[in-house]
């Protein structure tokens, strides 16, 4: 008797244990693969953005979040099927961007996100979905610094995680002009060097033209940019590795943000009046191979 029951356990026991293996199969099966895939089946998506670039990416007050890298994500997520309430922002600074996407904290980065060689190794990237030029900003009563090459000698401030210093600092290919003689001010975030520039603790901020644009809006009178531009920055959005799927679903996204006029509107929302000369013809993509 006593047999047959210990028999009849281990029965019943190896029969649980292969229905509970079915189910984690079934579980595995379904789990999404690709960012494209989780929008679909979940209508959630985690979009890393900046929250201190007035124009681009800003936390206001109340909570609410503003800027173009937030109307273009909200965009895109519409696109691969997730509405707006299913979008959780999640600050991303320039120095976390690739670590937050292969560590699966944030699904995508819109985060004037320049696309780069060195960043293709480690990220995927859609769009862009503008191209910036990197400039030049100074306080309103600098005459010194009038076009870029009078950075020589300066203090030039260095944003953690951002490539802009080199650009000025370095020969190509990793920088462009090769100055030699700056005076590099180290900061956490762009916010951090428009500080530092207004106290007097730095001569010059140098990076893409719509960034500048935006703190030099938010207080007017204390900034002025050179307008000296000498590079083309493509802001890309940033995802996973490999995953071409999603890749070609947000070109998708882009190039009808363009072709409805949903870009231009957004352009003209946060950088009308600001001196830029804003494109509102849909770029070049990269490409996803």
């Amino acid at each position: 008797m006593r047999v047959r029951r210990f028999g009849a356990l281990i029965g019943a026991g190896m029969a649980l244990s292969l229905a509970l293996s079915a189910c984690g199969s079934d579980t595995e099966k379904t789990e999404a693969t690709t960012v494209l895939q989780k929008a679909q089946d979940e209508k959630k998506l985690t979009i890393g953005i900046k929250y201190d670039q007035p124009a681009l990416g800003l936390k206001k007050p109340d909570g609410t979040f503003d800027g173009f890298d937030v109307d273009v994500a909200k965009y895109i997520a519409k696109e691969l099927g997730v509405p707006e309430d299913g979008i959780t922002f999640k600050e991303t600074t320039s120095a976390n961007r690739e670590s937050f996407i292969g560590g699966g904290q944030v699904d995508l980065v819109i985060a004037t996100y320049s696309i780069t060689e060195a960043r293709k190794q480690q990220v995927t990237f859609g769009g862009p979905y503008y191209v910036a030029h990197q400039d030049t900003m100074v306080n309103a009563d600098n005459n010194d610094i009038k076009k870029t090459a009078d950075l020589k000698g300066k203090r030039l401030c260095k944003a953690a995680g951002s490539n802009s210093f080199r650009r000025i600092t370095d020969p190509p290919p990793d920088g462009k002009l090769d100055i030699d003689g700056v005076k590099l001010v180290d900061a956490q975030s762009y916010s951090e060097c428009v500080s530092k520039l207004k106290s007097g603790a730095l001569d010059a901020v140098s990076t893409d033209d719509l960034i500048l644009a935006g703190f030099a809006n938010q207080q007017k009178g204390s900034f002025k940019v050179i307008n000296d531009p000498f590079t083309d920055e493509k802001f890309g959005v940033g995802m996973k590795k490999g995953d071409t799927e999603t890749c070609e679903a947000v070109n998708k996204a882009i190039n009808k943000m363009y072709s409805d006029g949903a870009a231009g509107q957004y352009l003209d929302k946060h950088f009308a009046g600001t001196g830029l000369k804003l494109v509102k013809e849909v770029p070049t993509m990269e490409g996803c191979a």
